[in-house]
């Protein structure tokens, strides 16, 4: 009998030490993961999310910094193969819109409702001389002021000095062409080498609280300073904001930030003269006729679809009637807001370009209600309900770069990546994402790191909740003639580029507000209501 207890001991003895030793290989050889990835091994469960890159491809813990460097070098050589530098010697050699000439192809007497119009432009400089090269940035537009009527049109750049400009004649009418000079060549390749030289176009100032101690210093993505740093850092994604450390004073303790421009240029005195007013966004088609458009005796328009999430984008993507915003691929239907927003969770992401929706939210509904979060400012996280209906609208300001005169509170800041992981998801979960418009003084590397880190975190939330709706809205396009180096709509063109490059493989859907604030000609950062409730319009029929 104790024969039988003894043995009964060692076997129990002998598992328990088996046992520790396997917890212990496991322990130790998980710490040389997460010391390999120099992570810490206590982590936020969205940190631990495994994403994967491609179709088919093992699940990987959160992508090193080296695979994001990667692929930021690789659309930084593409764009600057998009914009090779050009000669600049005077401004008499550059793109003149007064002497470049344009020609209606196969001219008709009659133009029918649905005909396409075809203009070839040849770019000429200041002396008259044919262009050799292309990289003009134009803006093509027609519009029917009685009619309130207006879209875009698609140019096409044979990068020989001609381009083609191709307007598709969507309502009856008399109908008026504009084609803007809004940067030559010239002017786009200087943009692009002064933009990604310099990150201190923008003097950001932090305000640090310690009892009764207020201190502001310095702040910035990138700060040149011998002293003592305070790091702001999302050690998921590797993104850090900077500012000099006060005296006797925690970085814990940073709670305020505002900015203005700083009095810097990174473009050449010579090549500031192609930016004055009078040179930027300069009619070429000034005295064009009007082309008169007849219904014709054509067949009827065809059907065509409701307008649903992740349709393909044409250009240009619709028209404007009676103002109206009118789709090319599809059709709106007539949609009810309050009962299509009926039991949703909207996050509306980014800059104050989506801030204008929840307030057109809150303008339209009577039965949306503001919560107070005590905090102040435009830039205050807003939060609107509606009980009866369960509709909670939310609207949350990006992280840094976040440009602002006006003082606003940092202590709730969060980076969109980190929203979008602590988002449950499901098919009544709506994500809108708008980033751009503060980025636009800043190197094209910061963007594109920050449109990869939310496209990743938007591939986790997809993954783990196929059913939740992301949907990206574009940039509008903004004042002509404010700042060309640090806010150009150039910088915002380009971006739109990359977001389209980097979003194509995600089950994602677009709203051009691009193209539909050029439809409407409103060359406002913030466009007027009626623009705003259609770009809703379009956001509504995508969700019900």
């Amino acid at each position: 009998m104790k024969t039988t207890v003894t043995n009964r001991k060692s076997l129990w003895l002998l598992l328990l030490i088996l046992a520790f030793l396997i917890t212990f290989t496991v322990l130790q050889k998980s710490t040389k993961v997460w010391t390999a990835l120099k992570l810490p091994i206590s982590l936020h469960h969205w940190n631990m999310i495994t994403e994967s890159s491609s179709p088919g491809a093992p699940l990987n813990p959160a992508a090193s910094p080296t695979e994001t460097e990667l692929r930021i070098s690789k659309l930084r050589e593409k764009l600057d193969q998009l914009i090779p530098p050009r000669p600049f010697t005077h401004v008499n050699s550059t793109t003149s819109a007064k002497h470049s000439t344009v020609t209606i192809l196969n001219p008709r007497d009659t133009y029918c409702r649905g005909d396409q119009l075809d203009i070839l432009l040849e770019a000429r400089d200041h002396l008259g001389r044919r262009k050799e090269y292309g990289g003009d940035f134009l803006r093509a537009r027609m519009s029917s002021p009685a009619l309130k009527a207006g879209a875009s049109g698609k140019v096409t750049d044979f990068h020989n000095g001609t381009y083609l400009v191709s307007f598709t004649l969507f309502w009856e009418g008399q109908v008026s062409l504009s084609l803007l000079l809004i940067h030559p060549s010239e002017g786009v390749s200087a943009l692009w080498r002064a933009r990604n030289q310099g990150y201190d176009r923008v003097i950001f100032t932090g305000q640090f609280i310690n009892g009764s101690t207020r201190v502001n210093t310095d702040c910035a993505l990138i700060l040149n300073s011998s002293t003592e740093l305070c790091q702001y850092l999302d050690a998921q994604d590797q993104e850090a904001f900077y500012c000099m450390r006060p005296q006797h004073v925690p970085c814990a303790a940073l709670t305020h930030m505002h900015s203005k421009n700083k009095e810097v240029s990174y473009l050449t005195k010579q090549e500031r003269t192609i930016f004055v007013r009078s040179n930027v966004g300069v009619e070429i088609m000034e005295n064009f006729n009007v082309i008169s458009v007849s219904k014709c005796n054509k067949d009827p328009v065809p059907v065509k679809e409701k307008c649903k999430p992740r349709m393909t984008s044409t250009i240009p993507s619709g028209h404007v009637w009676k103002e109206i915003w009118n789709p090319v691929s599809c059709d709106l239907a007539p949609i009810k807001m309050n009962e299509c927003l009926r039991g949703k969770f909207i996050h509306l992401l980014g800059d104050s370009t989506i801030r204008q929706w929840i307030e057109f939210f809150k303008a339209s509904s009577k039965t949306l209600k503001s919560v107070d979060l005590h905090e102040y400012g435009k830039l205050q996280h807003q939060l609107a309900v509606d009980l009866d209906r369960n509709i909670n609208i939310q609207w949350q300001k990006h992280a840094y770069p976040l440009i602002g005169s006006s003082i606003y509170s940092v202590k709730e800041i969060e980076y969109i990546a980190r929203v979008i992981d602590r988002t449950g998801g499901e098919k009544n979960t709506v994500v809108v994402i708008s980033l751009g418009q503060h980025f636009r003084p800043f190197p094209i590397d910061v963007f594109i790191r920050r449109a990869l880190n939310v496209h990743k975190a938007v591939q986790r939330l997809l993954l783990r909740s196929p059913d939740t709706i992301v949907i990206i809205k574009t940039e509008n396009i903004r004042e002509m003639h404010n700042d060309a180096e640090r806010l150009s709509d150039f910088h915002g063109y380009i971006q739109n580029l990359v977001i389209m490059d980097i979003f194509q493989d995600l089950n994602v859907s677009i709203i051009d507000a691009w193209d539909i604030t050029i439809a409407y000609g409103t060359n406002d950062v913030h466009p007027p209501q009626y623009v705003v409730g259609n770009q809703i319009n379009m956001f509504l029929n995508y969700i019900c």
